[in-house]
């Protein structure tokens, strides 16, 4: 917890215990259900072993150095993204309490996806599980299929009849919310309960934690690894994963689908790697960080493509179907396809329970990060004053987990899926290009290149080399500008499987997107209209930041209050 260093306010800000904990946190961020769900599917749809070149060029051109720039942007001023960008540019200050606002939106629905896994984790004990027949109460028996039906249209599996009528207990649309799901209701509280527990004493219950959810996951993956490649047909699964269609690298959707898997999967402008950097001492070595941030983030979704390709191969092989006619992305993959898997896995009660817990480390280390965002935004600018009324950051934290538990709970309605969806599709797609374009232009483009190297020399003791300075100025701003341009030509509205949104449901889709966008705008304003002088130079003045470039160490870590009015402030309130 850290607000600025000036005559009224000082606190303390607490760091991480270990630089290890900095470096599982971070990963245990990057690495989260879209390295499961989503890469695989879009490296085999987009060209198999081929979309490896288009994913390790944007790599290496626009995640990797985008990522040393927040983690260098958090480091180095010791602030959350809403009071380090209003430092580095005032003019765009709004990009920072934007990236605040679309974690804080993206962490009330995130949690609905760790209730979902511990209802498949509590129902993975059972002596048989329960999506592995038709005959249950839930199963509409007459389109009900034991495999997968291929391309019988009329017929669903019996892992998809689970998941829509006894999980969801989906309704007709989002017009029909149908009432609350008790269980999922009782399960999300939990997941909420689980989070804060984890995140309540700050970085220094996180970064215990992360020991565990961080790297738990691994041990998961490996086994099943070699679980499923001494199946049948999980040959054919992982060279229908790898097979190269040169082709495909002449398709711009293929290059930009590498650029936004790569810009969305390590994180980069919700502000929770600035926020987490935050953290560190001063002459922490984010270089190394993150090298081993972002390598390992990739080297995990292609360890997953291995483990959800050789398991679809077998499932094709058991059901003599192609393999894709399996394939999918999205929670049907591991919701639907992967449980569906695991009814006909030797050993099922085992692998099943140990599948779904990974899929909560998953879920969980994300959505540490998320909160911890709003938690550090609150504690940077008012943390004296909450203090004062709320005595403690423990119960801050309690009350933003409340928070976001209130607001997820339409999630969890029998229409919930559709809201989820239609949260999900224009928080994490529209907003998130938007906002990132803004916060590169100012960070790499107002700020500069040279500035950014001023902070690194203070803090490692060498400038960032000429790669790093080329991508910030050049390569990075370019690749973000031409994602967000293809996303808008690319545009199509929100959709859940064959069911089509109404008008007005789109409208309040519209509205959540601005609800993050809308600050970039209203913060500039209020920065001009504050300036003194003409237009020009007010606006000049806002582009001017505010940082001290000059000192080695201008924010100690450990701030204690001296001054009398704050003490006397919070013995008033008191």
């Amino acid at each position: 917890m850290l607000v600025e260093r000036s005559g009224d306010v000082k606190a303390e800000r607490p760091t991480w215990s270990r630089r290890l904990e900095f470096i599982l946190a971070s990963v245990g961020y990057a690495v989260g259900l879209g390295n499961v769900w989503r890469f695989p599917y879009l490296c085999y749809s987009s060209g198999g072993g081929a979309f490896m070149i288009p994913y390790l060029t944007m790599l290496f051109l626009c995640g990797i150095p985008l990522l040393f720039m927040e983690f260098t942007i958090g480091q180095y001023t010791r602030l959350g993204p809403v009071h380090a960008l209003a430092k580095v540019c005032p003019l765009l200050k709004g990009v920072g309490l934007a990236t605040v606002v679309i974690s804080f939106v993206l962490c009330t629905y995130y949690n609905v996806l760790m209730s979902w896994a511990l209802y498949y984790f509590f129902n993975s004990f059972r002596a048989t599980l329960p999506w592995q027949s038709c005959n249950n109460t839930w199963n509409a028996v007459g389109n009900c299929s034991t495999g997968f039906p291929g391309n019988v249209s009329h017929l669903q599996s019996a892992s998809q009849q689970f998941f829509d009528h006894r999980l969801l207990e989906k309704s007709s649309g989002i017009e029909e919310a149908g009432g609350l799901r008790w269980e999922l209701f009782g399960l999300l509280i939990l997941t909420w309960a689980i989070v804060y527990l984890c995140i309540f004493k700050g970085v220094k219950s996180t970064g215990k934690v992360v020991y565990f959810t961080a790297i738990f996951p691994y041990f998961v993956l490996f086994a099943l690894l070699i679980n499923n490649v001494q199946l049948p047909g999980a040959k054919n699964g992982i060279l229908y994963f790898l097979t190269p269609v040169w082709g495909k690298l002449f398709e711009v959707k293929v290059w930009v689908n590498a650029a936004a898997q790569v810009f969305n999967s390590i994180g980069i402008g919700f502000g929770t790697m600035v926020s987490m950097a935050s953290y560190n001492k001063f002459n922490n070595n984010i270089l190394r960080d993150t090298l081993i941030v972002s390598l390992t983030n990739s080297f995990t979704s292609i360890l997953a493509g291995f483990v959800i390709f050789s398991a679809i191969g077998y499932m094709a092989h058991i059901h003599n179907l192609p393999v894709d006619n399996i394939a999918t992305e999205g929670p049907g993959l591991v919701f639907v396809v992967y449980p569906e898997v695991f009814s006909t896995m030797p050993v099922s009660q085992l692998w099943a329970p140990l599948f779904f817990f990974m899929l909560l480390c998953l879920g969980l280390d994300s959505q540490f990060a998320m909160v911890d965002v709003a938690v550090t935004f609150i504690m940077d600018g008012f943390g004296p004053k909450v203090l004062c009324f709320l005595k403690k950051q423990e119960v801050l934290v309690l009350v933003v987990c409340m928070v976001s538990f209130l607001l997820g709970i339409p999630h969890i309605t029998k229409g919930g899926i559709y809201v989820f969806q239609l949260m999900d599709h224009y928080t994490a797609v529209v907003s998130l290009m938007f906002l990132a374009l803004f916060e590169v232009l100012a960070i790499c483009w107002i700020f500069g290149p040279k500035r950014i190297s001023i902070m690194t020399q203070r803090m490692l003791g060498h400038p960032p080399n000429i790669y790093f300075r080329l991508c910030w100025l050049v390569f990075s701003p370019l690749l973000v500008l031409c994602i967000l341009i293809s996303s808008i030509i690319q545009y199509t509205p929100v959709a859940y499987g064959k069911y089509t949104y109404p008008v007005w449901a789109e409208v309040v889709g519209w509205g959540i997107s601005l609800v993050s966008i809308v600050w970039i705008p209203l913060g500039a304003i209020q920065e001009i209209c504050n300036n003194k002088g003409s237009f020009l130079e007010r606006v000049k003045t806002a582009m001017t930041p505010t940082l001290d470039l000059d000192a080695m160490d201008h924010l100690p870590e450990t701030l204690k209050p001296t001054n009398p009015e704050t003490e006397a402030l919070c013995t008033s309130t008191a």
